[in-house]
C-alpha cells in the first residue's frame, strides 16, 4: 500500500468512527486481528479473541442505541472525545499495517474522526427533516459499516 493509500485509509476509518465510535475499532479488530497480532501491534491486548467478541458485541450495542430518543448527540463533549479517540486509535492501527507512521495514522484519524462526527451529525439532523428519522439512522448505519469493511478490505493483506 502506497503512503497515500495509507493516508487516505487512517483518516477514512477515522471517518467511520466519527460516524459510529465502536464500530471502527470492532470491524478493524474483526478483520485484522491476525495481522496486528502477528505484527506486534503495541495494544495487542485489544485485540485479542476474547477482546475482539466484546468490541463486536459492544459495537452491536451502540447501533441499537443510536437510535434511542434519549442517547445523547455526538457533538457532546463526551461522546465526540469517544469518536476522537476511537479515530486516532483506529487510524494508528491501519497506519501500523501499512508500515507506516502510527503518529501520523492517529492524526488522520483524529481528523477524520472530526469530520465524521460533525459531518455525520448535520447530514442526519438535515435529512431527518424530510425522511423519517430512524430510516436516515439505518442509512448511516450501512454507510458506516459498507465504509469500514472498504478500507480495512484495502489494508489487509490478501493471503
Amino acid at each position: 500500500m502506497s503512503p497515500g493509500s495509507a493516508r487516505a485509509a487512517a483518516f477514512g476509518i477515522g471517518v467511520v468512527a466519527g460516524l459510529r465510535s465502536l464500530l471502527a475499532p470492532a470491524v478493524l479488530v474483526r478483520t485484522t486481528q491476525k495481522n496486528l497480532l502477528d505484527k506486534n501491534f503495541p495494544l495487542a491486548t485489544l485485540v485479542s479473541r476474547p477482546a475482539s467478541k466484546k468490541m463486536i458485541k459492544l459495537a452491536a450495542g451502540e447501533l441499537l442505541a443510536d437510535k434511542l430518543p434519549f442517547t445523547p448527540k455526538r457533538i457532546s463533549p463526551g461522546p465526540f472525545a469517544a469518536r476522537l479517540a476511537s479515530g486516532a486509535a483506529c487510524g494508528a492501527a491501519v497506519s501500523w499495517l501499512a508500515k507506516e507512521s502510527p503518529i501520523e495514522g492517529a492524526v488522520l484519524g483524529s481528523a477524520g474522526a472530526i469530520a465524521g462526527t460533525v459531518g455525520g451529525y448535520y447530514a442526519r439532523r438535515s435529512l431527518s427533516r424530510n425522511h423519517s428519522a430512524l430510516a436516515v439512522a439505518l442509512v448511516e448505519d450501512a454507510l458506516a459499516i459498507t465504509l469500514a469493511i472498504g478500507i480495512l478490505r484495502r489494508v489487509t493483506p490478501r493471503t
